[in-house]
């Protein structure tokens, strides 16, 4: 019998690769390499703090400066699974190898990608809201969208200039606006956008890529269900009752930095398997989003609906 050890890592290693070529947020992982992870659920993330400049004295020459590099371990919050099986009468070694492979594969896109997609962009909404770099009470309108969309652009241009690398992030619905108007669709370009592995082509405004969300990921809460809790069993995510609407975020690429990992998938043989005569597998996958003090400054989250009456209440 092969080694299902080895069914594991090479499922695993193709989870990984698929999730960030498939998720619309995939392109936040590129910036994972700024952090420190050694397995587990814990991962260490940069703060830079750094002296601006001062006059230099010909007499004393440069004055000292600090720089101020932190590292914050943080620990993935979202910690999720799921356990399946196929009895051996359904399949053999080799079509269990198939069968997994296609219905992970599946899982992966109809269940894992909508959801981490989900998480980060309500975590980014939230963080935006807490950080007071938000913009309520906005219906998007084919007669004012374009504005409100340069707004934005502009205030976080307004800090970071027009040299570093942005992306907005826009629910689906709302990049039809622009879409669908002859006047506005003149000013979108396609460009090439890559995240992982993948290079796809996207509209962009001014050379800024519009990646486009469906609107059901766009919110600014969810529930992640536990599986247990009467009414979560099957799992997955619903947006909350007091969620916002998220039109777009705007956001340096380097801003938002997503981890997400697959933890050491385990297959289980109909021999091992102690709960069946099945074949077996367990899928773990630990993932999260953060974004420094510092970078969070240069977002922009524009919102549907009014500014939630407990965050008016605390401004």
């Amino acid at each position: 019998m092969a080694n299902t050890i080895e069914y594991a890592k090479i499922f695993q290693e193709e989870l990984d690769k698929a999730a960030v070529a498939e998720a619309t947020s995939g392109w936040m992982e590129v910036n994972r390499s700024l952090v420190k992870y050694s397995g587990g659920n814990e991962v260490k993330i940069p703060n830079v703090v750094m002296d601006g400049l001062a006059n230099y004295d010909r007499a004393n020459g440069f004055v000292a400066g600090s720089v101020d590099l932190s590292w914050q371990t943080m620990t993935m919050t979202q910690d999720r699974g799921r356990a399946f099986q196929i009895d051996e009468n359904d399949v053999d070694e080799s079509g269990f190898v198939l069968a997994a492979a296609s219905l992970m594969g599946e899982f992966q896109r109809v269940h894992v990608v909508p959801e981490i997609d989900a998480y980060r962009y309500s975590a980014i909404a939230q963080k935006c809201m807490d950080g007071d770099v938000a913009v309520y009470s906005y219906t998007p309108a084919e007669s004012t969208i374009l504005k409100a969309l340069l707004d934005d652009i502009a205030a976080v241009q307004d800090i970071v200039g027009e040299s570093t690398p942005l992306i907005i992030s826009i629910s689906t619905p709302v990049l039809n606006i622009l879409n669908n108007s002859d006047k506005l669709s003149k000013k979108l370009d396609v460009t090439d956008f890559s995240q992982g592995d993948v290079a796809v082509k996207v509209k962009s405004l001014n050379g800024i890529p519009l990646r486009s969300v469906p609107s059901a990921r766009m919110k600014s809460k969810y529930t992640f269900n536990d599986g247990k809790t009467s009414g979560q069993e099957k799992g997955g995510f619903t947006a909350a009752a007091d969620a916002l609407d998220i039109n777009w975020l705007v956001t340096p690429q380097n801003a938002p930095i997503a981890v997400s990992k697959t933890d050491k998938m385990r297959i289980f043989d109909p021999e091992t398997n102690q709960k069946a005569r099945a074949w077996g597998w367990d899928y773990r996958r630990y993932h999260d989003l953060w974004i420094t003090k510092e970078k969070l400054k240069t977002c922009r989250a524009n919102f549907k609906q009014a500014k939630p009456a407990e965050d008016e209440e605390s401004t």
